[in-house]
């Protein structure tokens, strides 16, 4: 088989990069290369064609997952034209619910990656990206009387119990408190 072209190169990396994206959300970061590369549709080889080693891909992975995140953001405060509290209250109502549950890999990269973070998952560069997507994120759900960071630790203890309940009436019932503590307050 020939070479390809750096176009298809280029696009072959964007693939594998949100493929990771997906899968380690999903999955966690022991997703291993060759069920990586299988799922991008290329073959295990071409992996190393495109990064130096799987520590680089998670980088860039965690790196694409927090700038979806950015972008959901923006979008949603585009949609309730800048009104911040809209914006947030909407993003609290989806971030809470089932479907976010049951959707790790399209899903918040805050919740998604905390475990494979703090346990070296990635390297140095990923820890940076997500405690900077962290902070940013917590900067997003902050306001004139809110506080970021707890809203932000409300949000993501009731997902991950909601995940791990999931089956369970406690499940849907963490959600709703969650969600009516947030938009309370909102």
């Amino acid at each position: 088989m020939g070479r390809v072209s750096q176009a298809q190169a280029e696009e072959n990396r964007r693939r594998v990069v949100d493929t990771a994206s997906r899968l380690f959300r999903e999955q966690g970061t022991q997703v291993s290369v060759a069920d990586l590369m299988k799922t991008a549709g290329l073959t295990h080889g071409a992996f190393y064609k495109q990064f130096a080693s799987k520590e680089a891909l998670v980088d860039e992975a965690t790196a694409h997952a927090f700038g979806e995140l950015a972008r959901r953001q923006t979008a949603g405060l585009a949609q309730y034209d800048g009104q911040r509290e809209a914006a947030q209250r909407a993003l609290i109502d989806a971030y809470l619910s089932v479907e976010h549950r049951d959707g790790p890999a399209d899903g918040c990269p805050v919740a998604a990656l905390a475990t494979d973070i703090a346990r070296e998952g990635g390297g140095p560069e990923a820890r940076r990206v997500y405690t900077e997507g962290v902070a940013d994120f917590a900067g997003f759900l902050g306001g004139d009387d809110q506080d970021g960071i707890v809203r932000l630790c409300t949000l993501f203890g009731a997902l991950v119990l909601s995940r791990a309940t999931k089956g369970s009436p406690l499940s849907e019932e963490i959600l709703a408190a969650a969600r009516t503590a947030l938009t309370e307050t909102a």
